[in-house]
């Protein structure tokens, strides 16, 4: 006897309207990171989910709609990530170490995540321009109070943007250049270096920041 395949809506009504927001969640953070938000539509995303376009606008109003919550949901994970980790840190070195583990152990599980987030094309939406800048602003004011060098809060904000920008172009750089798919173990072991070169960097240049 064969066995015949179930049509997408049919396999739709397995999952649980939770469960279908994850999927069409993860789906379309992958869609946007390759293609870019302009160039990714609806009936994309719900092709490649396998559903039907009026089910994917039952969860999600629009493509903007839902670009803005994968920001949000990525942005949530990395300030959540950063502040446990540095919260179990002991002194100001282990700090950035933390920090930066944390950081990078989410960048390579899920690069697609990172590529949408830090994605510049947006058409020229004023809004999702500053959804992705209140993101960074998030993470400035997350690594702020790591900078305890005796400076007054315009040097260290000054410092800590500078920061997080380096965390997003070596991430950038990384995603690019990345050829081979990892394994959970090389996923731990590719994060660990990136956030020791990282560090090493940062934490060299941070020890000679006077106050002025």
């Amino acid at each position: 006897m064969s066995i015949v395949t179930p049509p997408p809506q049919t396999r739709a009504r397995r999952l649980t309207g939770e469960q279908r927001r994850r999927q069409l969640i993860d789906v379309a953070a992958a869609l946007f990171a390759e293609r870019g938000f302009s160039s990714t539509t609806m009936d994309d995303v719900a092709e490649a989910a396998g559903v039907t376009k009026p089910l994917l606008y039952q969860h999600f109003s629009s493509k903007k709609a839902l670009y803005l919550e994968l920001v949000d949901e990525v942005a949530n994970r990395i300030l959540a990530a950063i502040a446990e980790a540095t919260a179990r840190a002991v002194g100001p070195r282990s700090q950035v170490e933390e920090g930066l583990r944390a950081y990078f152990a989410l960048v390579v599980a899920d690069p697609a995540s990172f590529k949408l987030l830090y994605d510049r094309d947006h058409g020229g939406d004023e809004e999702l321009g500053r959804a992705v800048r209140q993101v960074e602003r998030a993470l400035v004011g997350a690594i702020d109070p790591l900078i305890d060098a005796g400076l007054d809060a315009e040097h260290r904000v000054f410092l800590a943007a500078g920061l997080v920008g380096m965390a997003e172009g070596a991430s950038l750089a990384w995603i690019d250049t990345r050829h081979v798919l990892l394994t959970d173990q090389s996923r731990k072991t590719e994060s660990e270096r990136l956030a020791r070169r990282m560090s090493s960097m940062l934490w060299a240049g941070l020890r000679s920041v006077r106050a002025d």
